[in-house]
């Protein structure tokens, strides 16, 4: 991640995305620009020597979506090293709160948390470094949510810290929860097996 883009910060990279920076150094909002007309829309989620400019992760080896209800919460997720990646997660259907928590051990922002609403009418994208746990809440009736990662899904690296452990002010109060996320242990406590590093 280019750390010349200060917090808030917007950048226009290859004249395609726009980069928004988070307060979590790394987790930017990327949009991608629309093109609407009397046939409905065209987006380029992702450009190889737009995102490399950017210091970006290009290499994403795995692909897949959830559909979710109104009122569901998945997360907070993520892989453990070796299988840690990088993610991009985007909304085409529907909207959702969207939360990432920093998990870097030495992070200025350690255990802070970045919000940012996605959904398929403004087509932006999150982008979520290694060391991050991410999760959303669904705000509308049914959400879809593509995610593109740098490393396979690895159950026995697969990984997550409870949702109401990271002070995340979640838009819903008794969300519809999996067992699996139920009983994820919280951040307070948590031994993370990452660790943070200034890239130049």
């Amino acid at each position: 991640m280019n750390d010349a883009l200060a917090p808030d910060r917007r950048a226009l990279v290859a004249g395609q995305f726009e980069l928004i920076t988070t307060s979590l150094r790394g987790c930017l909002e990327i949009r991608p620009r629309l093109f609407d007309d009397e046939r409905g829309r065209f987006v380029k989620v992702f450009h190889q020597a737009a995102f490399a400019s950017a210091g970006l992760a290009t290499e994403f080896v795995e692909e897949y979506y959830s559909v979710s209800r109104r009122g569901v919460i998945r997360g907070l997720h993520f892989q453990h090293p070796p299988r840690d990646h990088a993610k991009l997660v985007y909304c085409v259907a529907g909207r959702v709160q969207d939360a990432v928590v920093d998990l870097r051990v030495g992070s200025p922002t350690e255990g802070r948390h970045a919000l940012v609403e996605l959904s398929a009418e403004t087509g932006n994208m999150v982008y979520i470094p290694s060391g991050l746990a991410h999760g959303f809440c669904v705000l509308s009736d049914s959400a879809t949510l593509v995610y593109k990662v740098t490393s396979v899904h690895s159950p026995e690296h697969d990984a997550g810290i409870r949702w109401d452990s990271a002070g995340i002010p979640w838009a819903v109060t008794a969300p519809i929860l999996s067992e699996r996320d139920r009983q994820h242990p919280g951040l307070a406590g948590f031994a993370s097996p990452f660790s943070y590093r200034m890239e130049p």
